[in-house]
């Protein structure tokens, strides 16, 4: 099953994405942002505003450290020339209880 986002512009908060792979079954695909990730979260290039910018860059770095911790795999789908779906896939939990993500996401920062 894929979890979509609202709307095109609207990105999943950190929390959201944190909460999500708690309770993600393994497969399950959550698209986190749609755009161009490199360009959105850059600072006097993004049309985003500060408030957006800053929640894109911590959802992308939460992303990211998922991944390096082996909970979810980052996968890029093209919808068209430098617009992109930016997908979390849930991986196999490896006994891990409800919350273990955000511990590890604390123990890692």
């Amino acid at each position: 099953m894929i979890a979509h986002i609202p709307s095109s512009s609207t990105a999943v908060s950190e929390i959201t994405l944190m909460a999500w792979v708690d309770v993600a079954e393994p497969g399950a695909r959550l698209v986190y942002h749609r755009g161009f990730l490199v360009v959105d979260t850059t600072p006097n290039v993004s049309t985003l505003g500060k408030p957006a910018l800053e929640d894109l860059r911590a959802t992308a770095n939460a992303a990211y450290r998922l991944s390096e911790l082996g909970r979810i795999h980052l996968v890029q789908e093209r919808l068209g020339p430098d617009r992109f779906a930016y997908l979390a896939i849930a991986r196999p939990h490896k006994g891990t209880v409800p919350s273990a993500s955000v511990k590890q996401l604390a123990a890692a920062a």
